[in-house]
């Protein structure tokens, strides 16, 4: 029987405790997962691929080590579906929290399925207490001076902390 990889791609741009969320889930179901992380040239991000890559590690680490799951975290620029293929990723995991999400991803869902039909899209609904949490909204609050604690686990506030500082 082979392995059941999963890819779960975002900008992470923070990772939040949404993810973290979708996360802890994902890690039920496969034996590896391969967070992707997207690089738009096109974009500024707030944090670096590279303070992205350092903060994903050390936060989903524990859950995948918790869950025996094997993590691999790798950037990507191009289709989804060719990083899914390249890491041997069957398996695509999105986050859902609200009808707005889902019509969305049901279009992304129809595209990729015509594009790379061996690729399964699982759906994930997010927790209620998660629900809310938007990586855009975090970065929002930050630079405007609000307490982001309640939605990023403390290695994100911190960087963020050390980063605005700057």
């Amino acid at each position: 029987m082979s392995d059941k990889i999963a890819i779960y791609p975002g900008s992470f741009d923070p990772i939040t405790l949404g993810h973290l969320d979708i996360v802890h889930r994902a890690c039920h179901l496969v034996d590896k997962l391969v967070l992707a992380i997207g690089v738009h040239h096109g974009k500024k991000p707030f944090f670096s691929a590279d303070e992205r890559f350092r903060l994903i590690n050390e936060v989903i680490a524990p859950i995948a080590e918790k869950t025996d799951t094997r993590l691999e975290v790798v950037a990507f620029d191009d289709l989804v579906i060719d990083v899914a293929n390249r890491t041997g990723s069957t398996i695509l995991i999105r986050g859902l929290r609200d009808g707005t999400d889902f019509d969305y991803e049901m279009q992304m869902a129809g595209m990729n399925e015509t594009i790379a039909p061996q690729i399964q899209t699982i759906y994930l609904p997010s927790s209620g207490a998660v629900r809310h949490i938007a990586a855009s909204l975090v970065r929002q609050v930050a630079m405007l001076g609000g307490d982001i604690s309640a939605f990023v686990p403390e290695a994100v506030k911190i960087a963020f902390d050390e980063k605005l500082v700057r």
